[in-house]
């Protein structure tokens, strides 16, 4: 089912959007946390505790997946773009890409060649390729549904939330899982390999079927005319990124926020395990990390229109900050160590601030989109999409190197229960310093963000009323 209210010719292009039609986007965003999150999240514990990695040999593997996305996404990006594919320009590789996809999580999850570095650099190489070939395109479909700012902002409210369900699938669902079918409840040990490998094949065919979903209740409308697409090409990213800035803005603050994420995330299930001794606890300490988005993120259209972007995002990032900060204290001091419910309280705080930030983010690419448009007169959704995901994925890999690097560094040791002062010391800054000091970068760059919505709502009729002109009978839709 679609939207199809009939509008007025000036109102062209800034369509209303169903509320089906926000679900099954969202839906979309959800099948990806299913699988990828649950990768990004957990492959680093599975590589060193279980698949039988050192953690230096994970980190330099995550790094160089991260170098071949570089290479990989802009030609995505620009394949996307020149193409026009029969069951949708973007949407068509929901299903393309999310086949490959979801065995391929699966295999990163398998056991069969434990130890073995070759099968862990094709599995996650491979993988890391057909995510692209979905999310690049994912994030082209978002701003190819509407130019309408506050239903963009719906649109990536209900987006949000459903993302956080299948954060809070990721969160507290595959912990908690695997640690109550494991041999002597142990999710860290090689023996609870086919357990893993379980729960990654569940969440890959439920994340697949999410995909179909999206598929399903999407379709573009505003995207650029198929007689410009033969012109775009690789060297668009580059030339895009250096003329447009609220991109370049949007990009910076990407792989610091993703950074930012990855980082403590990474480092949850250490931290839960050998800090606080309560590696029973991590599905409810992950869970708050997920909560606080279905109390807040429906109330982000509202937000947004008393305090604006730029006001909401130091709100969050501040609150987030000082969830960071409680987190620290309440780990430095045994007393309050030991005191569980302060650890949930401090890491409810500090979600919050995150998720809500994080969240939004989102809602600024089409308007980068729009921006470059307006510039150039092509909308090359599809690459300004692939130079986003550059930078998310620059930050995801941090969430994989950094960690790797620190643990290596403090002498981690995944064969003793209990680990030295240096290596805690080393995860409590996963968690709660390092973020820190990338969130208060992450409220730097977005202090230099200029689109706000009355002037991004200018050009987006600006650049309707030169398609009315150009053509009156034809306006940029599909």
């Amino acid at each position: 089912m679609h939207t199809t209210s009939k509008v007025e010719p000036a109102t062209q292009g800034f369509y209303k959007l169903s509320a089906l039609t926000r679900i099954g986007f969202g839906a979309g965003d959800l099948a990806q946390n299913l699988i990828y999150q649950t990768v990004s999240t957990y492959l680093l514990f599975f590589y060193t505790n279980v698949f039988g990695i050192s953690a230096g040999a994970a980190a330099f593997m995550f790094l160089v997946v991260r170098l071949v996305d570089v290479i990989w996404d802009p030609f995505v990006g620009a394949f996307v773009d020149k193409r026009n594919p029969r069951l949708g320009k973007y949407r068509s590789y929901l299903i393309l890409g999310g086949i490959p996809l979801s065995g391929l999580a699966v295999l990163s999850f398998w056991n069969g060649f434990s130890g073995q570095l070759w099968y862990a650099y094709v599995t996650y190489v491979t993988l890391s390729l057909c995510y692209t070939l979905i999310n690049v395109p994912y994030g082209a479909l978002n701003a190819s549904l509407t130019r309408d700012t506050d239903e963009i902002t719906k649109l990536t409210s209900t987006r949000m939330f459903m993302a956080n369900l299948g954060g809070l699938a990721v969160q507290f669902g595959v912990p908690a899982t695997i640690q109550h079918f494991a041999p002597d409840n142990d999710w860290s040990k090689p023996a609870s390999s086919p357990i893993w490998f379980a729960v990654m094949s569940v969440y890959a065919v439920v994340g697949f079927g999410l995909l179909v979903f999206c598929f399903t209740q999407t379709k573009e409308r505003v995207v650029m005319d198929e007689s410009t697409g033969h012109t775009v090409k690789y060297a668009d990213l580059f030339t895009e990124f250096a003329r447009n800035r609220p991109l370049r803005i949007v990009a910076f603050f990407f792989i610091t926020a993703f950074a930012m994420m990855a980082v403590g995330n990474s480092a949850s299930a250490y931290y839960m395990q050998y800090n606080l001794d309560r590696a029973d606890a991590l599905p409810v300490f992950n869970a708050l990390g997920s909560i606080p988005a279905f109390i807040f993120m429906p109330m982000v259209p509202a937000l947004k229109r008393a305090l604006g972007k730029k006001g909401m995002f130091y709100l969050f990032l501040s609150v987030a900050m000082i969830g960071m900060g409680m987190l620290y204290v309440v780990s430095v001091v045994p007393a309050l160590r030991s005191q569980l419910w302060l650890v949930y309280v401090a890491q409810f705080v500090k979600s919050t601030g995150v998720i809500v930030a994080t969240g939004y983010m989102w809602a600024l690419v089409p308007e980068v989109i729009s921006y470059g448009e307006w510039q150039t007169g092509r909308r090359i959704s599809g690459v300004v999409s692939a130079l986003t995901g550059i930078f998310f994925k620059a930050g995801f890999a941090l969430g994989g190197v950094i960690p790797g690097v620190v643990l290596s560094m403090t002498a981690f040791d995944p064969t003793k229960a209990q680990q030295s002062a240096a290596a805690q010391q080393g995860i409590l800054w996963l968690v709660v310093v390092l973020p820190a000091i990338l969130l208060a970068l992450a409220m730097f760059i977005i202090s230099k963000y200029e689109l706000e919505d009355d002037k991004i709502e200018e050009i987006n009729r600006e650049i309707e009323s030169r398609h009315r002109n150009a053509a009156p009978s034809a306006v940029a839709t599909a």
